[in-house]
């Protein structure tokens, strides 16, 4: 896979993402989502995208790229379910 190739894909699957989330706020009542809502899992998605991507294109060895888009990964994965049902009791939980 080449440089540019790895890059749209690291781009468009956020955009993927906030597509499928949009279509299930259009068709679904229990899919309740604001425009703020939308913003901040924008935010969230490309941010981990673009951290993922310079890693990608600082990092020279493949394990540890790997490792760290792993483990970026993983902490948006922990804050996206602290903002949905607040696992750790913050005051940023949602309701």
């Amino acid at each position: 896979m080449t440089l540019k190739q790895k890059r749209t894909f690291i781009y468009t699957t956020p955009a993927a993402l906030l597509s499928i989330l949009m279509l299930g706020n259009f068709f679904s009542n229990e899919f309740n989502w604001s425009s703020g809502d939308f913003a901040v899992a924008a935010v969230l998605l490309f941010g981990t995208a673009f951290i993922i991507d310079l890693v990608q294109r600082i990092v020279k060895n493949k394990t540890y790229k790997t490792l760290l888009s792993g483990a970026i990964t993983l902490v948006l994965l922990l804050i996206w379910a602290e903002l949905a049902v607040g696992v750790f009791g913050t005051s940023f939980a949602g309701n």
